[in-house]
Order: C-alpha cells, then structure tokens, then sequence
C-alpha cells in the first residue's frame, strides 16, 4: 500500500527581488541575483519548487576595521586596506554579492571612491551600509544614491528613525532598501507598512528581523523569521519580502569567537572555534527561511555554499 505523504498548499508566496543591474539594464553589474518567489517553507521541495535558493554576501568595509578579530584580519590580509582589493577577493572567495559597510569616520568624498572603486573592481551586485547613525547615514547615502544611479544597489540601514530619506531617495534612484527592525513580527510589518506608503515598490524592500548569534539569543531570531514566513504564506502582503541576516556580525562579536585565551580547553581550538561559531548560525537561519546571509570569514562562505547545495540536493 503507498504511503501518501501530506503537502502543505499555501495561499500567499514570497515577493521576487532583483538586486543589480547589468549594462542591458542601465547598470554596470556582471551578474543580478534574484531572491523570494517561495511558495512553502524552506527546502519543502516535495511541496512545491524554490526558484531561488539563498544567497551569501561578504561585508567588507570602506576602510580597515579596528575592532574585527584578528583572525578575520588573517583570513584577508593586505586586502583589507583597499575596499577595492578586498572586493576582489570577497568574489574570489565566492560571494554572491557585496555589503560595503561605511563608517562614521568617512566623508561624502570617501564614502564615494569606496562605492566606485568597489564597482569598478567588481561585477557582483553590491549592498551599501551607513554607519548607523540616522544624520551620518543620510549624509552619505543621498550622494552613494545618486552617484550610482541605475546600479539598484540596496542601501541601508532603514529603521524607524531614519527610513524616510534613505527611501526617497532609493525611490528617485532606482534603489532598493534593507528594512531593519529589532526581532519582532509586528514591528517587521509596521516598518514595511511605512515605507510601502511612501511608495516604495513592495519588489524593492529587503526585510531584515535582525537576529542573535548561536547560543546568543538565536532560537528567538529563528522564531520571529518562521513566525514572519508562516505570515506571509498565508497571505499577509506586509511580510511577504525576502530576508536578509547578519550572522557573521553576530557570531564574530561572541567571547566564543573572539578568545583564544584564558578559556576552557573543551572550547577546541579557537579558529575552528569561531569558523563553526559563524557557520551553525547562517545554516539555523538559511534553514528558518534567510535569502541572504552576510558573512565575514572566506571559509564560512565555502562551508554554507556547500550546506545550500546539500539542502537542495537532498531536498
């Protein structure tokens, strides 16, 4: 006697998202990647196809970090003292796309020749961060906005306190903007709800729930992202976008990846420590529904790229 295995069949779907323009389009990108169009949860293959499975970016940033740990400082080298050869290497490694983070310490002078050498050196679609402060970020995305117009960059961070300017602009510029509230459903949807009345196009809003690293609050992070994936399957509009997370910011800034002294000898060794410290948490949130996952160490990038393709493999 068959067994016949029980499938899910929902109403609502996740919106398609294109990031990047090639010259065919009006932009200067080699490659596009495009996110969403899920109609089941993750890998529920057997359920109904994925179109698009998630993605991984590599943050780098416009100038060299003093806070990152010196293991990340290994891993990149001479690179990280130009965004422009570190963005080479970062596509070399095998991202898919690019996050340049700025910094409070940038100018509007600076913060462009980072965003245009790193186009220039690179042909990946490319996500640009401020540095997290409402009037700082605004100084320097208007100008990032409109020096690359046609690129459909996506510019961030979008919050509740600075989202209006960072849209507008992205609306005149042919942008999309990474939307950022603290891990809960319904202020997800609000901050969607607010920039889709400015009129932004619900295909050019990336929703990011944010989230904690593993062992750092990760099984709440995972939570509101399925809570938000079930809403959206069965039909909620405002939190029908792809997601985006950051678990390498998350599991870097962990005394579990940061130390190599003075801890347990159970902890192992610290590299491989941290590695797997980054790892564990993009695969938890790939598999609770995460488009793109932003990284920060070249080998976490080959091990989720592996862990992607077995999960569609097997699924």
């Amino acid at each position: 006697m068959p067994i016949e295995i029980p499938k899910d069949k929902w109403p609502g779907s996740i919106r398609s998202i294109t990031i990047g323009a090639t010259s065919a389009e009006g932009g200067t990108r080699t490659k596009t990647v495009t996110l969403g169009g899920h109609t089941t949860l993750p890998f529920m293959h057997f359920e109904a196809p994925s179109p698009n499975q998630p993605v991984i970016a590599i943050e780098i940033k416009s100038r060299k970090p003093e806070d990152w740990s010196p293991l990340l400082l290994e891993a990149w080298g001479e690179a990280m003292n130009d965004p422009a050869q570190w963005a080479k290497k970062a596509e070399e490694t095998g991202a898919d796309l690019l996050v340049l983070a700025l910094t409070v310490e940038d100018s509007v002078e600076d913060a462009l020749k980072a965003v245009k050498s790193v186009l220039n050196a690179s042909g990946l679609p490319l996500i640009v961060w401020g540095p997290g402060q409402a009037e700082k970020d605004n100084e320097l995305l208007v100008p990032i906005a409109e020096a690359a117009k046609g690129e459909k960059l996506v510019l961030g961070i979008c919050e509740d306190k600075n989202y209006r300017t960072i849209v507008a602009t992205a609306m005149a510029n042919g942008h999309l903007v990474q939307a950022r509230t603290p891990m809960d459903v319904n202020l997800s949807k609000q901050l969607n709800i607010l920039i889709s009345d400015m009129g932004m196009p619900k295909d050019r809003i990336l929703m990011d729930p944010t989230t904690g690293a593993l062992g750092y609050g990760i099984e709440y992070g995972y939570s509101v992202m399925e809570r938000l994936r079930l809403a959206a399957l069965q039909g909620d509009a405002m939190t029908q976008f792809p997601m985006i997370v950051t678990p390498g910011f998350e599991a870097w800034k962990t005394k579990e990846a940061k130390v190599g002294e003075g801890v347990p000898e159970s902890w192992g060794e610290w590299k491989s420590r941290a590695i797997n410290w980054e790892t564990l948490t993009a695969i938890a949130l790939i598999e609770s529904g995460a488009d793109i996952v932003v990284l920060r160490h070249p080998e976490s990038v080959k091990r989720i790229k592996d862990a992607i393709n077995e999960l569609v493999m097997v699924a």
